[in-house]
């Protein structure tokens, strides 16, 4: 008789029955990046790299900003060192995959209201493979995507990189490629985009939800 080992959820640890009517600008965000081996993440591709920050009442607190290499168990093609700067060698001692999850996950502290990225949708789905290798389960946590709120302000623009959106909307830009670098240029990028969006009429928490959050 075949067995199967019994797949155990994990937490998202975000908050929790956030009113509708709370103001945007009293909401707390974490935002993340990941850099990987390569695209195919749900196959044979790794997470390298995780980066995150916290947003509070429209700051980006840089304080909380967070970022670690991680051991992909795997080579690191020669063309992803080029681009990211990340070393086999700086990968060998480095936490696993499933150690700098739960440190995103405590990060966000059952204070965020949801995760926020630039494409997160690939973000998400490099987690999500990395926790299925341990045999844990991540119910889709409500997340942000910058895309959607530009889709919301600008639904016209091409689809541009992480960096030109960001020069595009005057904000700062950080090292690319670099998962604490994005994570960073993607805070600033979305507080600045949640402002716009106020500007606009979305002013509630609410509101926001129906711009796009997943």
């Amino acid at each position: 008789m075949f067995s199967f080992a019994k797949k155990h959820y994990f937490p998202s640890n975000l908050a929790e029955n956030i009113p509708l009517s709370t103001p945007v600008d009293k909401l707390e965000f974490t935002v993340f990046d990941t850099e990987t081996t390569g695209f195919n993440v749900a196959k044979d591709d790794r997470l390298i790299a995780l980066g995150a920050v916290k947003i509070k009442n429209l700051q980006v607190i840089e304080d909380s900003a967070y970022q670690t290499y991680i051991n992909p168990n795997r080579q690191i093609p020669r063309e992803i060192t080029e681009l990211t700067g990340i070393t086999q060698e700086q990968t060998i001692e480095a936490p696993t995959a499933l150690m700098a999850i739960e440190d995103l996950r405590d990060l966000a502290a059952g204070q965020s209201a949801c995760y926020v990225g630039h494409y997160i949708a690939f973000d998400m789905q490099v987690i999500k493979s990395e926790l299925k290798r341990n045999n844990l389960t991540w119910k889709q946590p409500k997340t942000l995507d910058t895309l959607d709120l530009i889709g919301y302000i600008a639904p016209n623009y091409d689809m541009r990189d992480l960096e030109k959106y960001a020069r595009d909307f005057g904000t700062r830009i950080y090292q690319r490629h670099s998962a604490l670098g994005d994570a960073l240029t993607t805070a600033f990028l979305f507080t600045e985009l949640l402002q716009i969006c106020q500007e606009r009429g979305i002013k509630t928490w609410g509101d926001l939800l129906n711009i796009g959050t997943n």
